[in-house]
């Protein structure tokens, strides 16, 4: 039996149980109107749309006068195009968040980054300080013991340059060397794991971009739970194969 012999009554049921099972979306109604005049005739059929837009949009609240108006379709394309310039925004608020979240984690590196010169600066100054005072302590103790009167007297000019008690200044030199090791060592720490944070952000923003309608946490879950629970209440036990899906545009053009 070829299609053209199948009845008006037949094929509205398919698409009736197509439409409750879930098996055909706006996408491929759209799809099987442009396959011949008669399927376009079909399905394009008020009752199918309307069950369509109870499916997909349980929030609607049908009215007699706007329903008297326009086509089921047309309320149909409507509301899809609401939805989905709602979904839109709330994905662009989504980036803009997520580029926030990224720019603040740009600047927590920086300050890390300039707090960790500065310990490391703090290092270097300590370490020399350091190895200055543990040269003028050895030439204290070197003028005790005998040696030429050259080496002797340039001992001596360093031991009288330095102005500051020696040991005292060597312990304090050697805490802080210690604490800005330890200071250095937590900052890297930390800096690696706010870069890794940051790594993550920056992989999610693209995977944003690149799927812009993928997810909408932040849209209606509510509504969403609730189509489910009606698609799932309203499923059959007969199932046909789904029709390839086409682009949005051919909701737009079959309303014309």
């Amino acid at each position: 039996m070829s299609a053209n012999e199948i009845p008006d009554e037949l094929w509205r049921k398919i698409l009736e149980i197509g439409v409750k099972s879930s098996t055909f979306s706006y996408k491929d109604l759209c799809c099987i109107s442009i396959s011949s005049r008669r399927l376009r005739r079909l399905s394009s059929d008020d009752s199918l749309w309307h069950l369509l837009l109870f499916l997909d949009f349980p929030t609607y609240i049908d009215s007699t006068s706007s329903s008297s108006q326009s086509s089921t379709k047309f309320i149909y394309r409507t509301k899809f195009e609401r939805d989905k310039e709602r979904k839109l925004a709330a994905h662009r608020r989504a980036l803009l968040r997520k580029e926030s979240e990224i720019s603040e984690w740009g600047r927590r590196i920086r300050e890390m980054k300039a707090r960790l010169s500065e310990e490391v600066e703090r290092l270097q100054a300590a370490s020399v300080e350091f190895s200055d005072l543990h040269k003028v302590r050895q030439a204290s103790v070197a003028l005790n013991v005998w040696q030429p009167e050259v080496v002797r007297g340039r001992q001596k000019q360093l031991v009288e340059q330095n102005a500051v008690p020696v040991q005292g200044r060597l312990r304090a030199l050697d805490m802080e060397i210690k604490l800005c090791k330890q200071q250095i060592m937590g900052v890297n720490r930390a800096l690696r794991q706010v870069k890794q944070r940051c790594d993550v952000a920056v992989k999610e923003l693209e995977s944003m971009k690149y799927h812009p309608l993928r997810d909408y946490k932040s849209t209606h879950s509510g509504d969403h739970q609730a189509s489910s629970a009606k698609r799932k209440k309203l499923k059959t036990s007969i199932s046909f194969p789904a029709i390839p899906s086409n682009k949005d545009k051919l909701l737009h053009s079959e309303s014309k």
